[in-house]
């Protein structure tokens, strides 16, 4: 290698010229590893049947007639044999230039050449494109045609046989199946159709391929010289010089362009112009995007997109090569900013389907044969995965996935692009070779399938369909509205290129700059308006870096709480979930690592210099919650520059000339594509024009790989350290090694499997317990921040895709699209089984747990744990149709229940039924990871979930009451008719009769969400009606959440208060035993006042009295309660009930107030806050009626104040005179009076005869700063329970 060859390293258009076909010496060798695979799917189709059936036996061996055989192709030659720089790997290079290996066809077939592109990615997640040409030429070796007429006179020898064997058992058969016979005439044609070769007659021809290995994605120019080098040898007139001069140009003569820059070179027959965009622009991309919105359509594309964000499983499946490549790399380019982090195999070989398996995100291509259905495909894992059927425009979606923001508007923009460029928004299927199918394609073989993104329940034509569809719909109404035609559009494409400008590249190529320019464009835009202020949002290590790269997986890089809390609502759903993905996540850390501009890579440079644009433009208001939609702006710009260089060509290379060849060399025979001069091929020249000139771009290049790491100022050993950990993090897992696929390698990659999903389980246990103790928030200075329910959510559903992911490797048969649900029922399955043989249902499978929710040793006996319990209870939900949603409802269900890790392990414990179902390297097999998985789930138990019952809504759920009367004095005498009603954050129960015999039921309503009060009273009848309850319990028979409502007062006339109905406040029960001097939700003000007051004269030490200062802060706190209680998300409010009437609440802080120097009561008389109320009542209507004057404002607080008295005291409830006043305050926050009508009572001439001297209520400054604070409760709508307010007509 000379020393110019090395400076030429970085600079070089390709890297490698490769020849792929038939080696004539080894012979017709069968392709192992695609026999291999189509062995594994026959066997598959054996486990899951029990047998082979006869139409697969007879298919199998149809369709490998010999000429529709794999066998084996080689690389026949590369030139040069290695660049230090980027190492010829063989074997990937011939995997991937022919994925099929060689086929053979005749004259009468179709041999035209055919381009495909794929990408390979090294270990350290570098990558080399290739640009494969294939092509068929007539085999000349008289060996290889006797060898394919040999094996056609087996293939019709064995197809015979079992044509006659088929008829011989159809005709003997009495229960011969008629469909099977019918197949009968099909089976001879298809013989006679494959008997195809006939060495007399036919013409057999070879696929061979050539292909350049380049370092960028130069699409359109690589294909360009690989179609002109085969015109070259096909066609009549040799070209002007020999191939090795047009080979050697393209290896040693033609440079890279620089960044921003445009060049010429000359292919055979004509000028090749490729140009780069500068490093302000956004990066290279040279596929045409405008073939991935003809194939999908323009909805299916959003979904894809979304799917890639949010960093799903996804999956493409087609026939052509080229499609799976262009669909894939047209995905991955639109992401901009971010990039795609996870495994990225657009052509997924034969010999790599075990990838499949993988547990991690990834994206791959994967070929289909164009003759099975989507049906017959079995995928490892199809919970949590996009499936693409491009070429039949078709996209399956996992369940739950959420609409990207401005959806409409979007597509809207995007439509007007792709119309002006003759693109229709639903695609365009004659792009399709499979057109002619799809108009015959039905509906009803996809309505089963609701993931389906575009399918509706009718038979179908596809563009009908689209048409349909309630997007495109809206989306043709809204283009209509903005008056865009396709005429107009055209006209503006007109107006918008610039006539004078000749460009170097033909018309239909610079389409597909413009059309790839602008739908980029319009992608990027909306990233950088969605994503305006991020760097607000970007939390900085206080520490120096590489501290903070030590611990960067346990530090918070991104202020996720603050950043939601300043989205539109409707932006929630999609975004919590992409804050989480590991792309984001790269993002920032790079973020955070280039501090300075020379830092940044190009990619982040662009997008700072675009955000800094936005926002010097429209400076932002205060309030970002908005979704105004703002369309892009940058596309004539970016346009114009492409333009410009393709107009002015920056640099022209080297034209091919004569190189130093023997007579003689060169020469070869019209059709075939000839082996190379490898000496003339195999070195640079000398000296080389563009060393000097493209050096700097060279520079450019190293500087920008090596930017990650000087800035670190670390030292080697660290440097490599940060590239590994970068390269793993989040998964564990490395991009697929195409070589060596040794049973060993396999067996390590699976264990890399396993380390990384027990490594991501860490991670995940360790964010949502956090996230949910609210203790990182307070670390990072964000006060009390905690999380958000969309966030809880969205955390949840990435442990229910973890669980799923884990579930799903090393499956031995597939078996519904949950891996975990079908587990479950296999275990389902199993136990009832062994309970039907016990012949006892009640003790097998169900674990008794008294620690659990005990109720102060109450009557109610502990729910039973049961995991099949849990499953049937999913069962019963009627809402839930889906494998996947059944195994997320369980999944919370357990969650709520701190259940899972237990069931999980009691799942796993069935060791037989785990080997039955799993590979020994799956990762439930492996017994220490397994372990530690569990345990890290275990850890859930530390805080309360809601996750069941706050997604499932509308469910039907059974809940069971116990009233608990007093022990002192037993209800056994009470007469009376009990009845209850329960409130809930979702709803409440209405009245409902208790059994007064057993004071216990059973009942089931609608979710009421977590229990918030009891509204308990009785009836008043019979000889005994006074009842003192303790407290009352109610349980919710699906999630085993119990609440407890203590009481402690008299319900009856005469007693108490003489309320005959009381709002009891619930409280969820701990699962340690409460003691006695646990505080309960009822306020103590309420537990019995009139036993307390009657106590407190004789034992005055027995009741706690609170100084001013203290009440003051009691009311502050209570009024603190609901001001933050208004400034959470609705969604996310809870029970604001508990924050008024409950513990600490505002009726109790009220109490207080009024308590305070309240003049002793004589012995034996009971006198209620509510008693001074009356009389105050009836003091403001004596001076109606007297009518002295006083100012305005003070009679309309007056008449107020009496008309709430009059309507509580005129209700027609039984409520007693503690109930009174608890209405009173509530009716008065609710309507904003609460803060008059203190001012009111403190003017009243009532307190001097009811407070002693020292009351709080007598003292003006006091009372004045009571009503400030109370006035803060205006600005807020208050909204009461309907159990609370029954009765007042106010």
């Amino acid at each position: 290698m000379t020393a110019n060859t090395t400076t030429t390293a970085g600079c070089r258009f390709a890297d490698y010229f490769v020849i792929s076909g038939l080696d004539i010496e080894t012979g017709l060798e069968p392709d192992e590893l695609s026999a291999l695979c189509q062995f594994l799917q026959a066997s598959k189709g054996r486990d899951g049947a029990g047998r082979v059936s006869s139409s697969t036996d007879e298919g199998e061996n149809y369709e490998q007639s010999p000429l529709r055989r794999t066998f084996k192709s080689k690389v026949l030659a590369h030139y040069p044999e290695n660049v230090e720089w980027n190492p010829f790997d063989q074997d990937a290079v011939g995997m991937l230039c022919m994925p099929k290996g060689l086929s053979f066809k005749t004259q009468s077939d179709n041999r035209d050449p055919q381009f495909h592109s794929f990408i390979i990615t090294r270990e350290d997640g570098s990558r080399t494109y290739g640009f494969a040409l294939t092509f068929y030429e007539e085999v000349a070796s008289k060996q290889i045609c006797s060898a394919m007429q040999t094996l056609y006179h087996m293939h019709n020898a064995e197809q015979y046989d079992i044509l006659h064997t088929s008829t011989t058992i159809c005709i003997n058969s009495s229960e011969s199946n008629s469909d099977n016979c019918s197949d009968l005439p099909t089976g001879m044609t298809k013989l006679q159709r494959f008997n195809s070769y006939d060495i007399s007659k036919d013409t057999l021809y070879v696929s061979k391929c050539i292909c350049l290995i380049a370092p960028m994605p130069f699409m359109q120019a690589c294909k360009k010289v690989l179609e002109q080098l085969h015109q070259a040898v096909t066609s009549l007139q040799p070209p002007p010089l020999p191939l090795e001069s047009y080979v050697y140009n393209i290896l040693y003569e033609v440079p890279l362009p620089p960044a921003g820059r445009s060049l010429k070179f000359l292919g055979v027959y004509g000028p090749i112009v490729c140009q780069r965009p500068s490093t302000n622009e956004l990066p290279l991309f040279d596929f045409p995007i405008n073939e991935m919105f003809e194939l999908l359509g323009l909805e299916n594309v959003l979904q894809l997109f979304t799917c890639a964000l949010l960093e799903i499983q996804i999956l493409l499946y087609s026939q052509h090569y080229q499609r799976l490549m262009t669909v894939a790399e047209s995905i991955t380019a639109i992401l901009f900013p971010c990039q795609w982090q996870h495994v990225y195999v657009p052509i997924l070989p034969a010999s790599l389907l075990h990838f499949l398996d993988a547990p991690v995100p990834y994206l791959m291509g994967l070929h289909s044969n164009g003759q099975d259905d989507r049906s017959k495909l079995e995928l490892p894992q199809e919970a949590n995965l996009c499936f693409v059927d491009i070429d039949n425009h078709f996209i399956e979606l996992p369940e739950d996935l959420p609409q990207f923001p401005n959806k409409l508007e979007f597509i809207q923009e995007i439509s007007e692009i792709l119309m002006a460029f003759g693109i229709p928004p639903e695609g365009n299927l004659h792009c399709s070779e499979s057109a002619s199918k799809l108009k015959n394609f039905k509906g009803s073989d996809m309505v089963c399938d609701k993931k389906n993104g575009n399918v509706a329940g009718s038979a179908l034509n596809t563009y009908e369909l689209l048409k349909e569809n309630e997007t495109m719909a809206r989306l043709q109404a809204l283009v209509r509205r903005t008056g865009v035609s396709l005429e107009k559009l055209d006209v503006r494409e007109e107006a918008g290129s610039n006539k004078d400008l000749k460009v170097h590249c033909d018309e239909e190529e610079l389409k597909i700059h413009q059309l790839n320019i602008q739908i980029r464009e319009i992608f990027a835009n909306r990233f950088t308006q969605m994503f305006a202020d991020y760097e607000v949002f970007v939390i900085q290590p206080n520490q120096d870096k590489e501290s903070w790269f030590s611990n960067r997986e346990q530090m918070q890089n991104f202020d996720k709480a603050s950043f939601l809390s300043d989205q539109p609502e409707p932006y929630l759903p999609f975004l919590s979930r992409f804050l989480e993905t590991q792309m984001f996540a790269s993002f920032i850390d790079n973020k955070i690592m280039c501090h300075d501009d020379d830092d940044k890579d190009q990619i982040l440079r662009v997008f700072d210099a675009r955000v800094d644009k936005i926002r010097t433009l429209n400076v932002r208001t205060p309030t970002l919650r908005t979704s105004m939609y703002q369309k892009c702006t940058t596309i004539d710009a970016a346009e114009k520059a492409i333009e410009l260089r393709l107009a002015k060509i920056d640099h022209t290379a080297v034209h091919p000339h004569l190189l130093d060849m023997k007579i003689g060399q060169g020469k070869y025979e019209s059709g075939f594509f000839p082996k190379l001069q490898s000496d003339v091929l195999s070195s640079s020249p000398a000296s080389n024009k563009w060393v000097k000139r493209s050096a700097p771009a060279q520079w450019r290049r190293k500087d920008r790989q090596k930017q990650h790491t000087e800035h670190l100022h670390l030292d080697n050993d660290q440097r490599e350290k940060y590239i590994q950990e970068a390269r793993n993090l989040g998964t564990g897992m490395r991009q697929p090694k195409l070589s060596n696929l040794s049973p060993s390698v396999i067996a390590h990659t699976n264990w890399k499997f396993v380390e990384g999903l027990l490594k991501e389980c860490r991670n995940k246990t360790k964010r949502m317990l956090v996230e949910k103790m609210g203790r990182e928030a307070v670390e990072l200075g964000h006060g009390e921040v905690t999380i958000t329910g969309v966030e809880e959510n969205t955390l949840i559903a990435s442990l229910c895709d973890l669980l799923e992911r884990i579930w799903s490797h090393g499956l031995q048969v597939k078996q519904g699209k949950s891996a975990l649900w079908s587990h479950l029922l296999h275990y389902q399955e199993t136990k009832e089984k062994k309970e039907a043989i016990l012949g006892s249902t009640s003790s097998t499978g169900i674990i008794q747990d008294l620690e659990r929710r005990k109720l102060d040793s109450l009557v109610m006996p502990p729910l039973k744990i049961s995991l099949t319990q849990d499953m049937r209870h999913i069962q019963n939900i009627g809402e839930i149709k889906t494998d996947v949603g059944k195994a997320r409802a369980w999944v919370r269900l357990s969650m709520e229940k701190k259940l899972l890790s237990r069931h999980l392990k009691q799942l796993l414990s069935d060791h037989e039924l785990t080997k039955k179902l799993y590979k020994r390297y799956a990762f439930l097999r492996c017994d220490d990871e397994k372990e530690q998985f569990l345990y890290h789930l275990l850890s859930f138990n530390a805080v309360d979930y809601f996750c069941f019952t706050n997604v499932f809504t509308t469910i039907m759920i059974p809940y069971h009451v116990l009233v608990i009367p007093s022990k002192k004095l037993g209800g056994s005498m009470f007469t009376a008719n009990p009845w209850i009603c329960i409130s809930g954050e979702l709803g409440e129960t209405g009245i409902l009769q208790i059994p007064k015999s057993i004071l216990e039921m059973t009942f089931e309503c609608q979710n009421l969400g977590k229990l918030t009060t009891v509204l308990i009273g009785h009836d008043n009848s019979g000889l005994y009606a006074k009842w003192l309850v303790d407290c009352v319990v109610v349980r919710n028979e699906i999630t085993g959440h119990a609440y407890k409502f203590p009481c402690g007062r008299w319900l009856g006339k005469g007693v108490d208060d003489g309320s005959l109905e009381r709002i009891l406040v619930g409280e969820l029960a701990s699962s340690i035993q409460e003691t006695d001097e646990r505080h309960c939700r009822t306020p103590p003000m309420q537990q019995s006042p009139s036993m307390i007051r009657r106590f407190v004269n004789i034992t005055p030490t027995s009741r706690q009295k609170l100084n001013t200062g203290q009440i003051q802060e009691s009311v502050g706190e209570a009024i603190n309660g609901i001001v933050k209680h208004f400034h959470k998300p609705e969604k996310e409010r809870g029970s604001l009930m508990l924050l008024l009437c409950g513990e600490n609440g505002l009726v109790s802080a009220l109490e207080q107030v009024f308590h305070h120097g309240f003049k002793s009561p004589r012995l034996f008389k009971s006198i209620f806050i509510w008693d001074f109320m009356e009389k105050a009542y009836v003091y403001f209507e004596s001076l109606e009626r007297t009518e002295l004057t006083q100012e305005e404002n003070w009679q309309t607080r007056a008449k107020n104040f009496c008309k709430f008295v009059a309507a509580i005291n005129g209700a027609p409830r039984n409520i007693g005179k503690d109930g009174k006043f608890q209405l009173l305050v509530c009716l008065g926050a609710r309507d904003h009076l609460l803060h008059h009508w203190i001012a009111l009572l403190a003017d009243c001439p009532i307190i001097a005869q009811m407070y002693e001297d020292i009351a709080l209520i007598k003292d003006h400054t006091l009372v004045n700063s009571l009503i400030r604070v109370l006035q803060t409760l205006q600005e807020f709508n208050i909204t009461l329970e309907t159990s609370l307010v029954k009765g007042i007509d106010i």
